[in-house]
């Protein structure tokens, strides 16, 4: 029994590695998507101390957005651009009517707002869009849907160019990323602000500026993770069930840990993938996917509470 459980299962990995391959790749395209929901998560909470609940929604509200212009008529291209002036407005909105008037307010009352907030653009969204599931536009925007075939190993792995389009766009945008909070004064206002809030406001940074910009960069990577998710599922609101699998990718990687969110979505998109194919399937009857991440994270707060990369807090007494 033991040997079925966990010799079996590797030995069929190096049987067939062209195999393991596609699922590696598999796992690794799934883990980019998890950390681009997790960036979002972590942006806002580092600049604001705010847990976002509404940024799976609005990874929905913003692929929505694309698809219901597009169907009035709007070119694809310029689509994407009103549909980011709508994230804007939206982050403005946010920070005016609901953030503002809650400064300095327990951080529950802020969570419950996020809470809110994701109510809010769930019956926005029904009733501008509509319920049903929609197409994504993917070829009006240029992605490409074929499949590239390598043959290593005598074997054949298959990579789907939508796929590659994925990795491709998330890594650029990560390192565009990176590098604006890195080398922009506006993104080490933002570091600032996560690192140490009171010294931040003290030297004149906007808590409100800041707030915009998070919650607008929030937006669009949610933006680009709606495309990629709605090209693979379609556009419709379990998208938002979806984009919540980013909360076991924080509390692996920690909250406040951009690096973290980044190494704890591929983990858990690797991991699962390869869980489910090689464990899942022959030995649970599968669809071990929808609670991998959930178990993986909780085994490794019981030893680490903060993540592997979040801050340890020290609480003198």
């Amino acid at each position: 029994m033991l040997t079925e459980i966990f010799i079996t299962p590797f030995a069929d990995m190096v049987a067939a590695p062209d195999f393991l391959m596609q699922v590696l790749w598999e796992g690794l395209v799934s883990g980019i998507l998890y950390a681009l929901i997790a960036l979002g998560f972590v942006l806002i909470f580092r600049s604001s101390r705010i847990f976002n609940f509404a940024q799976g929604i609005m990874v929905v509200f913003a692929a929505l957005t694309l698809v219901g212009l597009y169907a009035m008529g709007v070119p694809a291209w310029i689509a994407v651009g009103l549909t980011l002036v709508v994230m804007f407005i939206l982050a403005v909105s946010i920070e005016r009517i609901v953030l503002r008037p809650l400064v300095g307010q327990p951080d529950i009352i802020l969570f419950m707002a996020t809470i809110g907030i994701t109510l809010f653009l769930i019956g926005l969204g029904e009733i501008i869009f509509g319920g049903e599931n929609k197409v994504m536009i993917t070829e009006e925007l240029g992605i490409p849907t074929g499949d590239t075939v390598l043959e290593p190993w005598d074997g054949l792995l298959i990579l789907q160019h939508l796929d590659i389009t994925v990795v491709v766009v998330a890594t650029l945008l990560v390192a565009a990323l990176l590098a604006f909070l890195n080398y922009t004064q506006m993104g080490r206002a933002i570091r600032a602000l996560g690192d140490d809030h009171q010294a931040a406001l003290s030297v004149g940074i906007s808590l409100q500026t800041v707030w915009v910009l998070v919650w607008f960069i929030a937006g669009i990577i949610a933006l680009v993770t709606g495309i990629a998710w709605g090209a693979r599922a379609g556009v419709s609101f379990a998208l938002e069930v979806i984009a919540y699998k980013a909360l076991p990718v924080l509390m692996l990687g920690g909250l406040e840990s951009i690096t973290g969110a980044i190494i704890g979505g591929l983990m858990i998109g690797i991991l699962e993938k390869l869980f489910e194919i090689y464990w899942g399937q022959p030995l649970l009857g599968g669809n071990t996917e929808t609670w991998f991440a959930f178990v993986l994270a909780l085994v490794v707060l019981l030893f680490r509470p903060q993540g592997l990369f979040g801050e340890r807090i020290i609480e003198r007494v």
